[in-house]
């Protein structure tokens, strides 16, 4: 069952977490007297916070923005989904195929999104204050969740710094403060490092719990961030831990229905799964994005579809891939009012769905493919062109896309030979196009390697207009926020 994961737990547990928070929330914000606020909460946090059954409630809590307000992280996979080469936005997203900035509509998703990732990380940081002073909690239960806390703070700031840069960095220290200015981007990458280095060292071997971090994914992600940084060595290193883990290896395809191994509604866990946000077809527990991509005459979705998000046979990604790519078949065709051109990915699918917000489909933000391609580019990198190992790690990948056994040399490999540094980081590039539509993670990577302007042009002929690589720092974050000034602190455009 879908449930026996950290699902599981969140019934138990998140209704307590939720109302302990609001509890603390109001009390923090009151404007009693210093003598009537300060008792209280002092209370609240001597009573909540000394059991493992407790802190863990706490850790749900940090999870609950992603999928208990219902949108959730479904609200940035729409959002940047509609920036990619192989898709466009549909209704209130088309206007973002333009590139030209971000629309009322736009600009009040975003500023949602900012909402909900710093509730995660204020939840985070009540968990690694509070923990460790639990008077019936075992020190190694601290530490795990801790780490926990730690991973999905790391988690949070990633994702706000690569779409806002420098951001006001709110941690256990100083997170009674209102007034915060905002950091550069260098002071809060220097956090979400220093987070996942003391998250891997607290973290269990095994996650115990589907949806939990282990050590691996705090691995993981701090390749990830290496990556992005430059420091392609660090990346490198890091990334080649966890495959010589041997904890992870390829779901092998062999039809275009296979692919519901990996990303089906009912689907518990595989073999690839390194860090995901677990789903189930329970209203607050559901993935909300699988609504973005289907369409209600198809069947695919038990509550229908919105179809925001689409492509065309005609776009340059969809018609240079190779017919024998099994990742192909996930597109088909549908006329959605726009021609008969026009089509729809089935990779997210649940036809029993409960509802709008009710898909069983786990988010995988990182699985194994991740890592292989983070390993394959940050190897190549550091080498100044690609390694045999960098090689073998991006055919891995690549293999599987073509029904082949992964770990099999086969004769859709690639050739070392026939690649340099430049050309074999456009390979990686493009393989990523294929490997991990509909996942949220083209734009950031288009971003990244400096390459969003160039294919966005020769793919859909769009110029990207420079304010649109940012979104805007919140009216509602400038209007709470004193220490931060409404013109030099926001982003250029806005």
């Amino acid at each position: 069952m879908k449930n026996q994961n950290i699902i599981g737990s969140y019934r138990t547990s998140v209704t307590a977490a939720i109302k302990m928070m609001m509890v603390f929330t109001l009390l923090m914000f009151t404007s009693c007297s210093k003598e009537l606020e300060e008792k209280p909460k002092s209370l609240a946090v001597e009573t909540f916070y000394n059991t493992a059954a407790e802190v863990e409630a706490a850790v749900n809590a940090i999870y609950v923005p992603y999928i208990q307000t219902g949108e959730g992280l479904a609200l940035f996979l729409a959002q940047v989904e509609s920036y990619v080469d192989y898709g466009f936005g549909r209704g209130s997203y088309a206007i973002l195929n333009d590139f030209a900035g971000l629309d009322p509509t736009n600009i009040t998703r975003t500023q949602s999104m900012w909402g909900m990732l710093y509730l995660s990380i204020r939840n985070a940081n009540l968990v690694i204050a509070n923990a460790p002073n639990g008077s019936s909690i075992s020190q190694a239960d601290i530490d795990r969740f801790v780490g926990e806390a730690k991973f999905l703070r790391a988690f949070d700031y990633f994702f706000l710094v690569r779409n806002w840069s420098g951001v006001p960095i709110r941690t256990e220290a100083n997170m009674t403060e209102r007034d915060l200015k905002r950091s550069t981007a260098d002071e809060v990458y220097a956090l979400i490092q220093a987070d996942l280095l003391d998250a891997e060292n607290k973290l269990p071997e095994n996650p115990t719990q589907g949806g939990r971090p282990s050590k691996w994914a705090a691995k993981t992600l701090l390749a990830h961030v290496y990556l992005q940084l430059g420091k392609n060595s660090e990346a490198r290193d890091k990334a080649n831990e966890v495959i010589l883990s041997n904890k992870y290896s390829l779901v092998p395809v062999t039809t275009v229905d296979d692919w519901q191994k990996i990303f089906g509604p009912d689907v518990v866990r595989t073999t690839e799964e390194i860090f995901y946000v677990k789903c189930a077809r329970q209203a607050g527990f559901g993935n909300y994005y699988p609504m973005f991509t289907n369409h209600p005459g198809t069947g695919f979705h038990g509550a229908g579809g919105f179809f925001a998000q689409y492509s065309d046979k005609t776009n340059a990604v969809y018609a240079g891939q190779s017919d024998a790519d099994l990742r192909k078949g996930l597109w088909y065709s549908w006329n959605i009012g726009l021609g008969s051109n026009s089509i729809l990915n089935k990779k997210f699918i649940d036809p029993t769905a409960s509802g709008n917000l009710g898909a069983g489909n786990d988010q995988p933000w990182y699985r194994y493919a991740d890592l292989l391609l983070i390993y394959a580019e940050a190897a190549s990198r550091a080498a100044n062109g690609p390694t045999p190992e960098a090689m073998e790690a991006l055919n891995k990948v690549h293999r599987r896309a073509y029904g082949k056994l992964p770990t099999v040399p086969s004769d859709v490999d690639f050739n070392i030979a026939d690649y340099n540094a430049t050309t074999f980081i456009d390979l990686i590039i493009k393989e990523r196009g294929y490997e991990f539509q509909y996942e949220g993670k083209r734009w950031l990577e288009l971003k990244r390697t400096g390459k969003a302007a160039e294919i966005i042009q020769a793919v859909k002929g769009k110029t990207i207009a420079d304010k649109f690589y940012l979104w805007p720092i919140p009216v509602s974050e400038m209007n709470y926020n004193k220490a931060l000034d409404p013109v030099a602190d926001q982003n250029p455009g806005y």
